[in-house]
């Protein structure tokens, strides 16, 4: 006697409606994932759903590239600082801009498509570091140039001494 081979809706049909539907996505991201991660390891593609996979993974990337601008904008919002407020410099300033450089070297390391991103992450960032460092040094917003004054180079390795000592490498 042949066996029949059953279609995917029919597959489906067959399965208990806990693996079928697990959590929705919209009530539960997390208990949502943890089931499509089960599906797709299982095997179960046909019960995965695909279409908000794909958007999951997409956002994924988005967040890890608004990291990476937002450890640069913490950068070049606290080297403005340093260079318009020499008086009010301090390691608080020092430990922001080391740590996030530490920060965006791992983002690079762990994200190498983010190096064809590099110069528009830098722009981007700029532009609300420069607001940042406006806000917060109460000097007039055209003390600070319209455009990026620092190249990467500059923006990832200058030293910034207080008292003699650095946190840079």
């Amino acid at each position: 006697m042949a066996t029949q081979l059953k279609s995917p809706d029919d597959l489906a049909d067959d399965a208990p409606t806990s693996v079928q539907r697990g959590p929705e996505q919209d009530a539960d991201l997390a208990g949502w994932a943890f089931h499509q991660a089960m599906l797709l390891r299982s095997g179960q593609l046909h019960l995965a759903d695909a279409a908000l996979i794909a958007e999951e993974l997409e956002d994924v990337g988005h967040e890890q590239y608004d990291k990476f601008e937002s450890a640069l904008r913490l950068i070049l919002a606290h080297m403005l600082k340093w260079d318009h407020q020499p008086e009010r410099r301090s390691r608080s300033w020092q430990l922001t801009i080391a740590n996030n450089r530490d920060r965006a070297r791992r983002l690079l390391e762990a994200n190498p498509s983010f190096k064809s991103r590099r110069d528009d992450a830098v722009q981007n960032a700029y532009r609300s570091g420069r607001r940042e460092a406006y806000a917060q040094t109460k000097l007039p917003l055209a003390t600070f140039p319209d455009e990026c004054p620092y190249g990467w180079a500059d923006l990832m390795n200058r030293r910034h001494m207080l008292d003699g000592e650095t946190l840079d490498p």
